[in-house]
């Protein structure tokens, strides 16, 4: 009698683990739908350039730092507004000022600091739908150098001022591409698509074109080409009919 207990009770096991194990796979790939990813992807050029720069004088006297700044501020705005930039879209920013301290050492052995002088640094923007023209004055700044100006000049950035009009053209691309894949994998399995369950967009990514980025999770934005490819996916599910 216990023999036949002990058999019963270790069939009722392993039935039990049976409908349990089949109830989990049940849940996790239910039956009936179709889950497909499409993609869309657009080559477009930037029509927005920001070119950063600064250039700074030092002096110790902090009245005569400023004087010889302001000149060199005048020279930079004659010099960009002759090379054909609007003067609203030059902007300079505040003056920042460092005092500059020079280390002192006897036999290796640090004694100290002296003043050396006012180091002030002038920022200075320009924000432009003129792309093509901020891009060859950026090559050309160096010739600032001739007037006694030393600008230091930082990569222009690009960017789009239609990217959400650009979004919204990717989101319709990435979802009929996930479509007609569901319409094909429905097609190829013998049945008839239903109706969408559910849809989900993935992540926007703007990299530069040939550039060899790398997608993120979070996302690229890229700022340093002018030429660029965005691109976005979306997940969406079916039903089966």
């Amino acid at each position: 009698m216990k023999y036949l207990s002990a058999i019963i009770f270790s069939v009722a096991i392993v039935m039990a683990a049976y409908f349990l194990g089949n109830s989990y796979v049940s849940r996790a790939n239910p039956e009936g739908t179709i889950s497909v990813t499409g993609s869309g992807s657009e080559n477009f050029i930037s029509d927005l350039i920001v070119w950063e720069g600064r250039f700074s004088r030092m002096n110790p006297n902090l009245e005569a730092a400023y004087e010889q700044l302001n000149r060199d501020k005048e020279i930079v705005r004659s010099y960009l507004t002759e090379k054909g930039i609007k003067p609203e879209n030059i902007v300079f920013n505040s003056v920042q000022t460092i005092e500059q301290m020079e280390n002192q050492y006897q036999n290796g052995n640090y004694t100290g600091s002296i003043f050396k002088g006012f180091e002030l640094i002038q920022p200075i923007k320009i924000e432009s739908t003129d792309v093509e023209l901020i891009e060859s004055v950026s090559r050309e700044i160096t010739e600032l150098l001739n007037k006694g100006v030393q600008f230091n000049s930082s990569p222009p950035r690009y960017y789009y001022t239609k990217i959400a009009d650009l979004k919204i053209e990717m989101i319709s691309k990435a979802t009929e591409d996930a479509r007609l894949r569901a319409e094909k994998i429905a097609a190829n399995s013998g049945e008839e698509l239903g109706d969408l369950k559910s849809a989900n967009m993935g992540v926007f990514q703007i990299t530069g074109q040939n550039s060899g980025e790398d997608y993120s999770w979070s996302g690229v934005y890229n700022t340093a080409d002018k030429n660029k490819t965005a691109s976005i996916t979306m997940r969406l599910e079916y039903g089966i009919d």
